[in-house]
């Protein structure tokens, strides 16, 4: 399946304020991940997207995405579908996330392996689920019902967890190996994640890297973090630090990856500060003939 995924090569995480230097820098950015959700309405909040309905071209929303469409490839990556909601998925909110999706006509799509919502109450962020047989029934049960609706491969975001939940009988990296077995899905290594979860919880990142399966790591985040309070937080708030960066090298040497997304969210610099760190994930990629 991820075979005949096209090679993306380096692009951005798409942010608002980024609009402008896109447009005025074109040649570094080979493709953009667009946040699904930010397409679901327009700037007043109005829905622009029914049970059924595409999403608006006449919205806010829907003009910004036909333009950002026109330029880029674009790869929706979707935040609230909560996979590991032990009751089952939000119907309106896949149907959204399913016309978003439709508008973009993208090779995949991706979401996280988290819980943004647990017995219908809103979490606020994600949330890890636990790394154990009965999450990887759960997460399965729940991607059959979105690939029900939506026809198109689907990759898995790693998140940072600052606790290891109880009722885990695998470790993090047994459990991304076999949900990505039983599903068939593809992974979306956050190479930030990863070395955050592997600085907090003491272990080696290369190793748990070369225990995952190398075909099914499709793309990959990448971002600095900060310290608080002695723990390395994923704030996607500063530059691209040298062991993160070491570890995309391990990455790009040990999977055939398509594509690289540069996830700045906060702290968020000139445009023209992004294009160096772009050009070096640019330089990892063809040293391992990746593009």
């Amino acid at each position: 399946m991820f075979t005949n995924i096209p090679v993306l090569g380096v692009g951005l995480g798409y942010r608002e304020p980024f609009k402008a230097g896109l447009f005025l820098h074109r040649k570094a950015i080979d493709f953009l991940e667009v946040t699904a959700d930010h397409f679901f309405g327009d700037s007043s909040g109005t829905a622009t997207v029914g049970k059924t309905g595409p999403i608006s071209p006449t919205s806010d929303a829907g003009r910004d995405l036909a333009l950002l469409k026109a330029h880029f490839p674009l790869i929706p990556h979707g935040l609230n579908l909560s996979l590991g909601s032990a009751e089952g998925l939000d119907s309106g909110y896949l149907h959204q996330l399913a016309a978003v999706i439709e508008a973009v006509d993208p090779p995949y799509w991706s979401e996280h392996i988290a819980l943004t919502k647990a017995g219908g109450v809103e979490i606020g962020h994600l949330s890890p689920v636990p790394f154990s047989r009965e999450s990887t029934a759960i997460v399965a049960r729940n991607i059959r019902t979105a690939q029900d609706l939506i026809a198109r491969p689907l990759i898995l975001e790693n998140i940072t967890y600052h606790v290891r939940l109880p009722f885990s009988d695998l470790d993090e990296a047994a459990f991304l190996g076999e949900l990505l077995d039983v599903t068939g899905c593809g992974l979306l290594l956050d190479v930030t994640n990863l070395h955050t979860n592997s600085v907090n919880h003491r272990f080696d990142a290369v190793q748990f890297l070369r225990r995952l399966p190398p075909d099914k790591i499709v793309q990959l985040h990448f971002v600095g973090g900060h310290w608080r309070n002695g723990t390395l937080i994923d704030s996607h708030s500063h530059a691209t630090t040298p062991e993160v960066w070491s570890l995309l090298d391990e990455v790009l040497k040990y999977a055939p990856v398509k594509g690289m997304i540069l996830e700045r969210d906060e702290n968020i610099p000139p445009f023209a500060e992004l294009i160096p760190e772009l050009e070096q994930a640019r330089a990892l990629g063809r040293k391992h003939g990746r593009w």
